[in-house]
């Protein structure tokens, strides 16, 4: 399969690629690494976790992760940052690098649960005697 090589717009560099960005993908969820389940009741937590709204799970090479869809309260309509200058350390650090404006995250998932059925089909397969106790 061919890479995909990204076409940036003249003079993008990694301090001006956010204002290029039409959609402000990494503003819009908080991401979290957890523990690599194992359990029964590791997963079960999981469903009880992935039951709520915007909250979903993802693996991928670094491991398992909760992704919680939530827009940042200071995302601006324009998609810029409100608070900007006063932003939180995670912010300052972010690299954009390469990011959802290169290529969809979801390209490095190995797992996606995008639900809570996606996630008990999974469980159902890995345990065979899932819900048969």
């Amino acid at each position: 399969m061919p890479s995909i090589i990204p076409i940036y717009p003249v003079g993008i560099t990694p301090e001006t690629k956010c204002g290029f960005c039409t959609n402000s993908k990494c503003c819009t969820y908080i991401t979290q690494h957890v523990p690599t389940p194992r359990a029964k009741n590791d997963f079960d937590h999981m469903l009880w976790q992935i039951s709520h709204q915007g909250v979903q799970y993802y693996k991928d090479t670094d491991g398992w992760y909760l992704l919680v869809n939530s827009r940042c309260n200071h995302l601006q309509k324009d998609g810029r940052c409100g608070i900007y200058d006063t932003r939180p350390q995670v912010c300052r650090v972010y690299s954009n690098d390469y990011c959802e404006y290169d290529a969809s995250a979801e390209d490095g998932f190995e797992l996606f649960f995008d639900g809570y059925e996606s996630l008990l089909r999974y469980c159902k397969k890995r345990f065979k005697r899932w819900g048969k106790e």
